[in-house]
């Protein structure tokens, strides 16, 4: 399996990483290493995240690297990040 972000998602990401990065870039740079290696294990067990809670019946999934969620979905031999929010954030219904 493979990663791969929307490009909706990767600026998100980034996004947040530059937002962390105004505070401390140390921070910054520590959020991103945990969101890479999370996604990494995404790629040999990407059921390994949860379902999302406000969104239980859908096929989508996050797994949450704080303060952030990572919304994803597996199709055929890709993990899709579909989208990358603010654990503050109310997500909205995602697209297929």
């Amino acid at each position: 399996m493979i990663v791969q972000f929307t490009p909706s998602a990767r600026s998100q990401f980034l996004e947040g990483v530059g937002h962390i990065a105004r505070d401390d870039p140390d921070a910054a740079k520590g959020f991103r290493r945990k969101a890479e290696s999370k996604l990494r294990r995404l790629a040999r067990f990407p059921k390994s995240g949860r379902p999302i809670p406000e969104f239980p019946d859908l096929p989508h999934r996050e797994i949450v690297v704080p303060p952030y969620r990572f919304f994803y979905r597996v199709q055929g031999q890709v993990v899709w990040v579909v989208a990358v929010w603010h654990g503050a954030r109310l997500p909205r219904q995602p697209a297929a």
